[in-house]
């Protein structure tokens, strides 16, 4: 693939993720949304379908891992490379869904921020940001 498709290619896809962010709220069902806008640890948390809000957040965490993994392999076109990411992401949202359920479940002021913390790695192309410079050094290493 030529340098410049490559280039167009990971932009529309970093452009892809900032689109799932703004329209956040239109594409998804997720009433944390709001109430991590405001001043959460004071208030109690908001009422939720817990189906529907897990569901939801699975499906931005797939779309955001599509995604990431489509600028890993524009970036370094190795499948070794997206093997081990497909791995990393899918432990990841096992761990994630799991702890996040539990907050879901059993709301307690004192675990919002910690809630908070954890759910950003779900709703947000976190584990891309760590991923890109660890595989690029790794490549410079190498």
């Amino acid at each position: 693939m030529h340098k410049t498709t490559t280039y167009i290619g990971v932009f529309l896809l970093f452009i892809l993720l900032i689109l799932i962010r703004f329209f956040e709220n239109e594409l998804f069902y997720d009433p944390y949304l709001i109430f991590f806008q405001n001043d959460y640890l004071y208030i109690d948390s908001p009422r939720r379908e817990v189906f529907k809000v897990t569901a939801f957040t699975t499906l931005r965490y797939a779309m955001n891992t599509i995604i990431s993994l489509g600028i890993l392999y524009l970036f370094f076109k190795d499948k070794s490379v997206i093997k081990f990411s497909a791995i990393i992401y899918s432990v990841a949202f096992a761990v994630l869904i799991l702890l996040y359920l539990y907050f879901v479940s059993n709301p307690k002021q004192e675990q919002y921020y910690l809630f908070f913390n954890m759910r950003r790695f779900l709703i947000q192309p976190i584990i891309l940001i760590l991923l890109l410079p660890a595989f690029y050094y790794h490549k410079l290493k190498n």
